[in-house]
């Protein structure tokens, strides 16, 4: 079956939905990277029908999210754009705002460098990116649970783990970004909100 669940997702969706409902509020177009399953999308589409919705991922996770789209009905979200973070020719828009969820601690760390490379290039002055997922703060875990998350995520692969928000914070500053909000979430997760100057 084409169509995939994450209990992540759907656990996550409208605590991150309401916050981004205000966040996005003057937005237009929103480039969702990493869009997994395809549940975030038609989930935020359908509670902001102001925007449109491009989702984006590898061609192997394109299915579920089709099959997502296509059960919701929504025409404001966009067929998946294919992109991998690392590669030169990224969508071109226009997006005056980008959203990735739980990508920063799966990609290796040259991923994360390439994907805030590639939102310095997307957005113009004034445009949003709204990156969701745990962080660590002064090098230190915020939880136990995100401590075991760590070790989980290093044993199936060395190159994941969560990231330090100061050191993806001065990614982005390299790109123009500024940091205007950052959200403690539930389960230990933070949104946090940087505006291209």
């Amino acid at each position: 079956m084409s169509q995939q669940f994450s209990t992540a997702c759907e656990r996550n969706s409208a605590p991150i939905c309401a916050l981004l409902q205000g966040i996005l509020k003057n937005s237009e177009h929103v480039l969702e990277i990493g869009s997994g399953t395809g549940q975030h999308a038609v989930h935020f589409g359908a509670a902001m029908p102001h925007l449109v919705w491009h989702t984006s991922d590898l061609p192997q996770n394109h299915p579920s999210i089709i099959a997502w789209q296509q059960q919701a009905h929504l025409s404001n979200v966009v067929r998946p754009l294919t992109l991998s973070v690392s590669q030169s020719d990224w969508p071109t828009g226009p997006f005056d705002a980008i959203f990735s969820a739980n990508t920063c601690h799966i990609m290796a760390w040259q991923e994360v460098e390439a994907m805030f490379a590639g939102i310095g290039r997307l957005l113009p002055s004034g445009g949003l990116a709204c990156i969701y997922g745990p962080f660590n703060y002064g090098g230190r875990f915020s939880s136990s649970s995100n401590a075991e998350f760590d070790a989980m995520l290093r044993a199936q692969s060395l190159h994941m783990g969560l990231r330090d928000f100061e050191a993806v914070n001065t990614l982005a500053a390299a790109q123009g970004l500024v940091i205007q909000e950052d959200h403690r979430m539930p389960a230990n997760n933070q949104l946090l909100v940087w505006r291209r100057s």
